[in-house]
């Protein structure tokens, strides 16, 4: 399955409310075979990345936005390195 790395642009972002967010992503995610594994939080700088498994890109940000509406303005296909 392929991989993405999606990010937003959110001011005044808390790792907190990601946090949140996250979660909300998880209890939907298998709806649309879809499996976000992990999330970075920069604050000062008003970003979230997310990597995730899916389908396609637009599995992913169906999962952000029927859980909590806040969908990537970038996503990436990314190959993992070692």
């Amino acid at each position: 399955m392929p991989l993405y790395m999606d990010i937003h642009h959110v001011d005044g972002v808390t790792a907190d409310a990601v946090a949140e967010a996250h979660q909300k992503d998880l209890e939907i995610q298998g709806q649309h075979g879809v499996d976000y594994k992990s999330y970075w939080v920069d604050e000062a700088n008003g970003k979230i990345f997310c990597l995730v498994d899916a389908p396609n890109a637009e599995a992913a940000n169906t999962v952000h936005r029927e859980a909590h509406g806040l969908v990537a303005d970038e996503i990436h296909e990314v190959v993992e390195g070692t």
